[in-house]
């Protein structure tokens, strides 16, 4: 199942994905508790996250959550069903499709507004 192939490569990207998704919640948990210090520096964190390179990172946050949660999926198909295994790479290559979908759905509702500079 692993040795390189498949297998492997969906436990790296669901480590990464899932570390890229701890680090989007302690962002996020940091910059809404900055409400703490008042509105002026909540406000200010808030107008950093219109910057181009944040939304195109909200793009990938997307898709990782995406990616993380169906992986997951197919991890308890895999080990809660005895047949799982064997369609261990077809399901993987679903959940990767799916993971791309989601990203071009995103990236067709945030890229008009990044080019358009709203």
């Amino acid at each position: 199942m692993y040795r390189g192939r498949e297998g492997q490569w969906a436990f790296l990207l669901h480590r990464l994905s899932g570390l890229a998704i701890l680090l989007y919640l302690l962002l996020h948990v940091i910059s809404i508790s900055l409400f703490v210090f008042g509105e002026d520096p909540y406000m200010a964190v808030h107008r950093l996250y219109d910057f181009w390179l944040f939304r195109v990172g909200l793009i990938f946050v997307t898709a990782g959550v995406v990616y993380h949660s169906l992986n997951g999926l197919r991890l308890i198909i895999m080990d809660f069903t005895g047949t799982g295994i064997a369609y261990q790479r077809q399901m993987w290559y679903g959940v990767l499709g799916l993971s791309v979908l989601a990203m071009l759905g995103v990236a067709y509702a945030v890229v008009p507004r990044i080019l358009a500079g709203v």
